[in-house]
């Protein structure tokens, strides 16, 4: 039985308790949008931890994985893996996420590289200003510091 079932016996015996605060008591407290911001963190925690499992995976130009990709091929692959779909390109996931301010990101975001309001880069925020990502062609994919601050958040949603 949840706490909310019990309330109205337990207001009775607790006379001026809030049911809010009986709620918080027994450890059932709904909060609106905690759960599916709890799958989203969970999501993303599992596609950063894909995408590092692929350090040393060669880039390769539209390829979307399992042993080569390119920058969008890598965050569309991990969050596949991690049970969300992205589109194909780097762009046209920057168009799916919500966007979130530099100082929201948390790891497992994406970050999105612009120039004006093109994007044309992405990886997985990985925390400490850094990100996983498939750089260019002769690159592997690799752990690197954020280079740049034409960048953009957005969480997968």
């Amino acid at each position: 039985m949840s706490a909310l079932n019990r309330v109205p016996s337990l207001m009775a015996r607790a006379g001026t308790a809030s049911a809010l605060t009986l709620a918080a008591v027994s450890g059932s407290v709904v909060v609106p949008g905690a759960a599916s911001e709890a799958a989203a963190a969970s999501h993303a925690s599992k596609a950063l931890k894909i995408a590092a499992s692929k350090k040393g995976s060669p880039y390769r130009w539209g390829a979307t994985g399992p042993h080569r990709f390119d920058c969008s091929g890598l965050t569309l692959y991990s969050f596949k893996k991690a049970g969300k779909k992205l589109p194909r390109t780097a762009a046209q996931q920057y168009n799916k996420t919500s966007r979130v301010s530099a100082k929201s990101r948390r790891t497992g975001d994406l970050v999105f590289f612009h120039s004006g309001s093109s994007v044309y880069h992405v990886g997985i925020y990985a925390g400490k200003n850094r990100i996983w990502h498939a750089p260019k062609t002769g690159a592997v994919v690799r752990l690197e510091r954020i280079w740049s601050s034409s960048v953009w958040y957005g969480r997968v949603k």
